[in-house]
């Protein structure tokens, strides 16, 4: 079965880039909050390990990627304030 390469709501995406004002980094995993209209923009919350919002963003699809098989997730410290 192939799998539909389109992002949409309560996927788990990647961030491919770095967000240093957001404390985010490339690797970064979100979940797909809402998907707009024009097909491209996404709202992504980002979570810290004990649940807590981070941060929500609006992101082009092109700064973000799918999850894949055979990864594993990694746990990394906030940058200070």
């Amino acid at each position: 079965m192939k799998e539909d390469p389109m992002m949409k709501e309560l996927d788990s995406v990647v961030l491919k880039r770095d967000l240093p004002k957001h404390g985010l980094a490339a690797g970064d995993l979100g979940t797909v909050v809402f998907r707009y209209p024009d097909e491209r923009s996404l709202e992504v919350e980002f979570v810290t390990a004990d649940g807590e919002t981070l941060v929500v963003l609006t992101l082009d699809e092109g700064d973000l990627r799918k999850t894949g098989r055979g990864e594993i997730l990694h746990v990394r410290a906030l940058p200070s304030p």
